[in-house]
């Protein structure tokens, strides 16, 4: 079984829960983000939106986004649960994009370093990323052969070779009894997509786990500043701690601040 680095977890959890503290009071349009599970915090749940005006609009397309421990250092893995007819989608629903390739220079790839993940990256950055991906496919570097094939016929068409636009309102269609299952409402217009709705605290399995990291790190901050005032305090009135029989007493070590004045 693999070892983690402590330090790796903790930080990892806190930037995690931060994020999602983020994305709950700012949401990312067309999307909607659960935890799969309140105890962990590497695993989300997506929810996909299709952006109106576009193959993929009223589709509700379900996702789950896997983080490793070293995150933001290493990308997260993002993959499709829905069934997704993609240029830059492998059969199983992994997601093919620069953003989520690990960081270094990996010439066979045709990527730019830049291209790739960097720990200045995020989830609000993936998922701008990945809507932008459906809109616009990389033929140049597919997971998906068919799907690229059909795609680039219909955009050299200009729309008349209809296959892959299709396929794609085939899917989205099938998508419609899953939302009615999780009692969600799909935007169809450009105004209902836009609308950003804030996940209230009742709801939020999150914000109970964010409230216990914020509360630890106030608690570590707050004996933290009371050994620094007792130190200061002691250092400002010369008093020395003394062992005496057992018992604990104080010693001035400046005579004039003692009490003890001449009269």
């Amino acid at each position: 079984m693999a070892q983690h680095d402590p330090s790796h977890v903790a930080s990892s959890q806190k930037a995690l829960m931060l994020e999602m503290k983020s994305l709950q009071e700012e949401p990312v349009e067309g999307f909607k983000i659960t935890l799969v599970d309140e105890a962990d915090l590497y695993n989300w749940e997506v929810a996909i939106f299709g952006p109106p005006n576009t193959h993929y609009e009223g589709g509700y397309f379900k996702a789950r986004i896997k983080f490793p421990t070293d995150y933001p250092y290493s990308p997260p893995a993002f993959r499709f649960l829905t069934k997704m007819w993609h240029p830059n989608i492998y059969e199983n629903g992994d997601v093919c994009i620069s953003i989520l390739h690990p960081p270094g220079d990996d010439p066979q790839s045709g990527e730019l370093p830049s291209e790739r993940w960097n720990p200045t990256q995020n989830v609000r950055t993936i998922l701008l990323s990945v809507i932008s991906l459906l809109n616009e496919p990389n033929t140049f570097s597919p997971a998906n052969v068919d799907a690229s094939v059909m795609f680039r016929k219909w955009r050299e068409s200009k729309g008349k070779d209809k296959e892959y636009a299709e396929i794609i309102r085939k899917q989205v269609m099938s998508t419609a009894a899953e939302a009615e299952r999780d009692g969600v409402r799909v935007p169809t217009t450009l105004a209902e997509y836009c609308v950003q709705t804030r996940v209230s605290s009742q709801d939020s399995s999150s914000d109970l786990l964010y409230d216990d990291l914020y509360d630890d790190d106030m608690e570590e901050e707050d004996d933290e500043d009371d050994e620094s005032e007792m130190e200061s305090v002691g250092e400002a009135g010369g008093i020395t701690a003394v062992e005496d029989g057992g018992m604990s007493t104080r010693r001035y070590d400046n005579q004039d601040d003692s009490g003890n004045e001449d009269s």
